[in-house]
Order: C-alpha cells, then structure tokens, then sequence
C-alpha cells in the first residue's frame, strides 16, 4: 500500500513553466502587502533570470541546477552588473525558489540555490550629499515659485530624511507649517510615520505656501499645478546643480547626510530609526561604523597623551 501512494506522489509531479511560477511569485508578494516598487524590483528582476533561463534552454524550475544559477551570476557580471547589481538578483532569485519549494514540496526535488555561495557585500554605506554642495544650491534658489519651492524640497531633503517617494507622495494637508510636522501616510512598506521640520525649514515651509496660493492635493507640484515626479525632482536637483557649480547631488544622498549629521549631533539610535522609517538597526549600523571613525580621527587629532605627555618627554630628553 505504502509503495503504491509513493508512485502516486510521483505522478503527481509535473513540470511548470518558469514565467507563470515567477508571475504566482509576484502574486503572493502583493498579497503579504509589499508596496509597488517592492515588487516592481522583484519582477524586473526575476524577468531577467527567465532571460537567461530562455537563452540557455532551461524551460523548467525542476530542470535548474547549481551550475546554472552559477552561470546565472557570471552572465549578469557579462552584462555590466555591479556585485551589487549581481547580489540584488541573487537575492531574488533565493527568495523565489525558496518560496516555490515551500509551494509545491516536490519528491526527489532538491532546492539548487542551497548550494550556491555567494559572498556578502561589505556592508559600507554609500556616499552622504556634500554638505557643502548643498548649501550652495540653495543659495541659488529665488524667491519666485520655482526657487522658493526647490529650496524647500532641498531643506526637507536634509532635515528629514525623507525617501524620494516619500517627499513627492506629501500633500497639503500632511504638512503642518506651524509646528512642522509631517504625516508619512505611505512609507515604505506602507507604514505610516511622523517626520519633523526646524525652525529654518518651518520658515521655508510658510514661504513656500503664500507663493503657491493652492490649499489642496499636492505640496509639491509643477508649475502647471501635477504632482511632482520623481523625474522632475532629479531634473531640478540637476538644475541648481548645475547653476550652483556643483557636482550632482542624488535624493537618497540627502537621507544618507541627514542620518551621519543626526549621529554626529548626538541623536540616539532607536529615534533615529523611528524617524527614518528603518524596520530594523541594520543599515543604521553602517552609519555608526562610519560616526565611529569620525571619533577615532577626532582622539587621534586630540590625544592627550600624544599632545601633552610625549611633547614634555621630549622637552626632558632635550
């Protein structure tokens, strides 16, 4: 009887196109509540592993083996993947077979990704805004429309931390100009938090809404009155760039200024993370890596030892 079931359990098992598996995979993605760019990012990225499944003849997920996700990674370095670029995919691609193998738990199937390894990226924070450049491109900013509302978006960079989506996804009435705060209704994950503005950015804020007149829908708009894009943002990023003399300075590179600036003026932690939007302390604890050299470099400047004690131990020599 026994033998019998087990030939019945390997009938069952059949051979599954790539594509649909990859498409459920999206599906289920969706419904655990993961936002739109979330499982863009998956799609986009699976889409390119079934261009390379097409292009080597793997029609199947039973079919795939260790050598081919092996393949896989080399193919994407081939095509100009960063190891960044290549590690993001390989993630992916994890999670998808991992949750293929819980869907279907297949007799005779071995899960091929369990025997690939794949070296962890360092885990160095990229390069903050430039302090500096940003300064001078808000410098440039007029008191016109156009100037008052780049100049606020460059203050609220900095002093929030705001993600792009974030920032743009702002309506009036998430603002409040007297006591500066602002409701992050769709963060990432689509979690709602509370984001804070200083006195400066308050003022900037206040400027800002006399000139713009229009009380509803989006805080940030184009001057035909559309909801800024995130296009728009890196073109008038670019443009007071570009007026100011300076180098480029990209969105997320004022959420990483604002996070090394909140370390360095002594902001704890678990707050930092709250106002971030962080699920967890883990990309924070790049940041601390990098305040940490701050203050190694700062004693190494300042060392008591090296600037009194040893200048007297050579005075006694002398």
């Amino acid at each position: 009887m026994p033998e019998n079931r087990q030939t019945d359990e390997q009938r069952i098992i059949t051979v599954f196109n790539i594509l649909e598996w990859a498409e459920a995979f999206i599906v289920d993605r969706k419904a655990r509540g993961l936002s739109p760019n979330t499982t863009d990012f998956y799609r986009k990225k699976l889409h390119k592993f079934i261009d390379f499944c097409s292009l080597n003849q793997v029609r199947d997920i039973q079919e795939l083996t260790a050598n081919h996700i092996r393949q896989y990674l080399l193919w994407l370095e081939d095509k100009g993947h960063n190891k960044g670029g290549v590690h993001a995919h390989f993630r992916v691609l994890r999670s998808f077979l991992y949750w293929y193998e819980l869907e279907n738990d297949l007799l005779g199937w071995a899960n091929p990704i369990r025997k690939v390894k794949v070296k962890s990226l360092r885990e160095e924070p990229l390069e903050p805004a430039d302090i500096e450049a940003v300064k001078a491109m808000v410098s440039v900013c007029e008191n016109g429309f156009t100037g008052l509302r780049d100049k606020l978006i460059l203050l609220m960079l900095l002093d929030t931390g705001l993600r792009a989506s974030e920032l743009l996804a702002l309506d009036y009435n998430n603002a409040n100009p007297i006591t500066g705060t602002l409701q992050i209704i769709h963060g990432k994950g689509d979690k709602f938090r509370m984001a804070y503005l200083g006195k400066k950015t308050r003022s900037a804020l206040r400027s800002y809404l006399k000139i713009k007149g229009n009380t509803e829908g989006a805080l940030f708009t184009s001057i035909h009155g559309e909801r800024l894009t995130y296009t728009g943002l890196r073109l008038l990023l670019k443009r007071r760039a570009k007026k100011a003399r300076v180098v480029f300075q990209s969105p997320h590179s004022f959420r990483r200024l604002f996070a090394l600036e909140m370390l360095r003026n002594g902001i704890d932690v678990f707050s930092l993370q709250l106002l971030m939007g962080h699920a967890d302390l883990q990309i924070l604890r790049r940041y601390l890596r990098q305040v940490s050299s701050d203050l190694q470099e700062a004693h190494n400047k300042a060392s008591p030892v090296d600037k009194i004690i040893l200048n007297l131990y050579k005075k006694v020599i002398i």
